[in-house]
């Protein structure tokens, strides 16, 4: 499929999609015109990559995360910097995570709270 159809398949922009492919995150084979063509696999690893990326992932720890193997021997020191970078990334996200759960509950507690108050109000006006 060229890029338009995979942008309408993923409501992701093609520009943003032209994104994924400059940070390695989309390979898409080249038509000998030059068009790009993708395969089946590429809308989920695009809407995979679309969604790390809403939820704040750095396009740098993006790549990475989607390489299968990771650390070979030469790449042990860069390796454990990785290991750093999602440590630290697992701690912002837990903590992202948290604060949305809160905000979660404060809003579902002063929803029922509201509907509490219309279902009395309904009933002492009836």
């Amino acid at each position: 499929m060229r890029i338009g159809e995979l942008s309408k398949r993923t409501r992701i922009p093609i520009r943003m999609l032209r994104y994924y492919e400059e940070r390695g995150l989309l390979k898409p084979e080249r038509a000998p015109s030059g068009y790009r063509h993708y395969q089946e696999a590429d809308v989920e690893q695009a809407t995979l990559v679309s969604s790390l990326v809403r939820s704040g992932l750095p396009t740098r720890l993006i790549l990475p995360l989607l390489q299968e193997n990771q650390v070979d021997g030469d790449e042990a020191d860069d390796g454990d910097d990785l290991v750093a970078l999602f440590d630290a990334e697992f701690a912002r996200l837990d903590s992202q995570v948290k604060c949305l759960s809160f905000s979660r509950n404060a809003v579902q507690q002063h929803l029922r709270r509201l509907r509490t108050n219309r279902v009395n109000q309904k009933a002492t006006v009836a």
